[in-house]
């Protein structure tokens, strides 16, 4: 079992991360635990997105009330199923309201570690990527890969930590999607999300979204990728709790636990 936080040297930074909740109005309790044994044995909880099940403002309250036990900070981007009632804002307005930081193209610094976090989208990987061309829906669609890549970019940009984070909901490359089925890889995420990680390169990226899908990956330049999506920690290491704990140790290369 991990070391408790408190007993975490100081120059070490410790975050659990976990995507994918899929939080509901049944959920009242359900979550509290899995909380709690984050709070112990790290400094700082990432939420990558899904964070409801059907987005609702609701769903949005029971998760918030089941947050109310962490005295660490969260952080959390929304993922797609956050968005399916079309409340967002308020989804992410209930979060705020409980102290989570919800990053949508910004940037934030937790115990010295910056954060950057976006939602990011589809579209493919390599050159299964979709291109812009034809339909206008087809640009559509494109063009709002691009700009989840742009907020990315520009909360990378804005950090001037020594060790950095980003996170998603969307997978940036295709190895942590291995595992679903062939035909939806290209609704799993986009390689438009790693060129900015090219540009501004972190430590550690986190995404959730690929329930069946790989632990984790590596960008082309080297950088560590997990996916971190709740039913794949589960089914992975049933006889863990559902978050994945990694430490950025001043001075030396992520070490995950």
């Amino acid at each position: 079992m991990p070391p408790s936080a408190k007993d975490v040297n100081a120059k070490e930074v410790r975050f659990a991360a976990v995507g994918d909740l899929h939080c509901t109005e049944a959920s009242a309790g359900a979550l509290r635990g899995l909380f709690a044994q984050a709070a112990e044995v790290a400094d700082a909880l990432l939420l990558c997105g899904d964070l409801t099940d059907y987005g609702t403002p609701q769903e949005a309250k029971v998760l918030a009330d089941e947050l109310a036990i962490v005295a660490i900070p969260v952080v959390a981007v929304l993922g797609n199923h956050d968005y399916e009632s079309g409340a967002p804002g308020q989804v992410r307005a209930a979060l705020q309201r409980a102290g989570v930081q919800v990053l949508d193209g910004e940037a934030v610094e937790v115990h010295g570690i910056g954060i950057a976090g976006a939602k990011g989208f589809a579209g493919g990987f390599g050159r299964a990527s979709l291109g812009a061309w034809g339909e206008p829906a087809i640009k559509q669609f494109v063009h709002e890969a691009q700009g989840e890549a742009m907020k990315l970019e520009s909360a990378l940009a804005k950090l001037r930590t020594p060790h950095r984070i980003a996170m998603l909901h969307y997978a940036p490359i295709a190895s942590t999607v291995q595992g679903e089925p062939g035909e939806i890889y290209a609704f799993l995420g986009s390689s438009r999300l790693e060129d900015p990680l090219l540009r501004y390169p972190v430590d550690v990226v986190v995404h959730g979204h690929a329930h069946r899908g790989s632990l984790e990956g590596r960008t082309v330049n080297g950088i560590t990728v997990y996916n971190v999506a709740k039913p794949l920690l589960q089914r992975t290491f049933p006889d863990r709790p559902a978050f994945r704990v990694f430490s950025l140790p001043a001075g030396a290369a992520p070490a995950s636990a």
